[in-house]
């Protein structure tokens, strides 16, 4: 069992916090006395704050910054959703 504590700021984990949890990409973005902020990028991106206590079952990896560059490109791609105007505007 790990805990957030061995985490670094700044950095990108895929990590399980339960046995048999989905694995979730974070990223820890501040470290107090006695807590850690992350993001935690789902569907949608959402902070939030946990305990250096509070358990993780497995740290899979840490994401070099070359795989987070190209994960980026993927999760921020707001091409694929943008809506044509001219669709709706046909007379």
């Amino acid at each position: 069992m790990y805990s957030y504590a061995l985490l670094e700021t700044g950095c990108y984990y895929l990590i399980q916090e339960k046995e048999n949890s989905s694995i979730t990409l974070i990223r820890v973005n501040l470290d107090t006395d006695h807590c850690m902020s992350i993001t935690r990028f789902e569907d949608r991106e959402r902070m939030e704050w946990k305990k250096k206590g509070d358990a993780i079952f497995d740290i899979l990896e840490l994401i070099d910054d070359d795989k987070v560059k190209d994960w980026k490109k993927y999760y921020y791609n707001e091409d694929e959703y943008k809506y044509e105007e001219d669709e709706g505007d046909e007379e």
